[in-house]
């Protein structure tokens, strides 16, 4: 099973592919899909969408993992995640895949066996189970393995 976990956002939407065998993940590809800042928005979200479907072609991926909205002080931040994050659930929806959600809690819960981990342990932990030499970055991508990560382990 090929699970691709996605940590959207406007400026960068993290991407990472988990191989779930036998109880074993292994990273297959991860990154980042990144948009200039001076971009419209409506072409920011043409990009991720466009980076996206290349993605998922070319890894062809048995299902997908996005986390939810954690709103946030900063709504104009929320908002624009929220654009991102409908353009990665369309794009997958496209796709036919079938599309996982998971709150940052039920992530750090599933990757750490804390809920309440902080974002230095939930990394490592990426790195631990991956077997990856150092912890991915940015962050976004990072946080789109352990979306992977979660769903191996919560569907067992």
């Amino acid at each position: 099973m090929i699970v691709l976990g996605i940590d959207p956002g406007t400026a960068i939407t993290g991407y990472g592919l988990v191989h779930e065998e036998d109880g074993q993940a292994v990273a297959l590809a991860y990154g980042a899909i990144t948009t200039p800042s001076e971009l419209p928005l409506p072409d920011r979200l043409m990009l991720i969408q466009r980076d996206l479907a290349a993605v998922i072609e070319r890894h062809r991926p048995d299902q997908a993992a996005v986390e939810q909205l954690f709103f946030n002080k900063n709504v104009r931040t929320a908002l624009a995640v929220g654009h991102a994050r409908g353009v990665v659930l369309l794009t997958l929806a496209q796709a036919n895949l079938p599309i996982y959600e998971y709150t940052p809690l039920e992530v750090k819960q599933a990757v750490t066996g804390h809920g309440r981990a902080d974002k230095r342990q939930v990394q490592q932990m990426v790195t631990l189970l991956l077997g990856l030499s150092k912890i991915p970055k940015p962050d976004d991508v990072a946080d789109a393995l352990a979306v992977a990560l979660c769903t191996c382990i919560r569907r067992g």
